[in-house]
């Protein structure tokens, strides 16, 4: 019998300078590149820290120069909306997913 850890891939760890400079620990929960033309790229994160069942969610486009990630925050109200419904549409399928594995 393997352990569900052993078989959970190794969670991805951003850090974020918080207005202090002190860095802040979050988990990559899902990166996407919407079919729209633009090749902009988004990336979901939590807090790694927070062990809550329900987490804040942070999105930002982002951005990838030699192995650095450089992240921009998501102003415009149209590009949020679809940051948005992107975010709920694949977590309601990896949730139905889940559902049909049990």
């Amino acid at each position: 019998m393997t352990d569900n850890k052993e078989r959970e891939e190794e969670a991805e760890i951003l850090y974020i300078p918080d207005d202090e400079g002190n860095d802040e620990a979050f988990e990559v929960i899902m990166r996407f590149e919407p079919d729209d033309g633009t090749d902009r790229k988004y990336i979901l994160l939590v807090p790694a820290e927070d062990t809550d069942e329900e987490q804040e969610v942070f999105a930002f486009r982002y951005e990838e120069e030699d192995e650095e990630i450089k992240l921009f925050p998501i102003e415009d109200q149209a590009e949020w909306d679809m940051v948005e419904e992107t975010f709920n549409t694949l977590t309601t399928g990896l949730d139905e997913a889940d559902d049909e594995g049990k």
